[in-house]
């Protein structure tokens, strides 16, 4: 991960409760998670500029009924390339690669004790999300392995992000709220940059 410096596990483990929001707000909506008062509680640990940008989100998605925000959730995510929650897809598209890598983002969940449900594709960003909260990688010796899902999840949501931008979608601070957070969780290398 050209660019990135080791993660910190302690910071990462903080996170947790930031990183479950994040993957409930980016899967298919839900009235559970689709309110203004969830997207204000566990915040705690999150960086300020990620509650900057979930509050920007609400304010752009407020209006919208849940049956709304659904209709323009399978509307953003299913129907275009452009905008994949796939996140090996923008590096791989449907090369033989891509398999090679969800097969081994499979054995990294299950390596930390997350079975990953056979109906999702193993980079479905909300499920590499969940990972991070639930997955029982602190502590862990092999806890540096994760660099594979952190390249994976920087390469994906940095081309998601400037597709959302491009077509204004709101769910473009999610995708940014996202890197803010991984980016919190690594320390930098000298001499290194984080990719914006």
């Amino acid at each position: 991960m050209e660019g990135f410096g080791v993660i910190n596990a302690a910071v990462l483990n903080e996170k947790r409760p930031v990183f479950g929001k994040l993957s409930n707000l980016l899967d298919y909506p839900n009235k559970l998670y689709m309110n203004e008062a969830y997207l204000e509680t566990e915040l705690d640990t999150a960086e300020a500029g990620t509650k900057d940008l979930l509050l920007r989100f609400w304010q752009e998605i407020e209006t919208k009924s849940l049956f709304e925000l659904q209709q323009f959730y399978t509307d953003s995510f299913d129907f275009t390339k452009k905008l994949s929650l796939y996140m090996t897809f923008y590096k791989f598209e449907d090369a033989r690669e891509r398999g090679q890598m969800l097969s081994k983002l499979k054995f990294l969940y299950e390596m930390f004790g997350l079975l990953a449900v056979d109906a999702e594709l193993t980079d479905f960003l909300p499920l590499m999300l969940e990972f991070y909260e639930a997955g029982d990688w602190f502590q862990d010796e092999r806890v540096q392995d994760l660099e594979v899902l952190f390249g994976v999840m920087e390469d994906g949501t940095y081309f998601l992000l400037q597709n959302l931008n491009e077509e204004e979608n709101p769910y473009r601070y999610l995708i940014e709220a996202v890197r803010v957070e991984l980016k919190a969780c690594l320390l930098q290398k000298e001499g290194s940059q984080y990719v914006e």
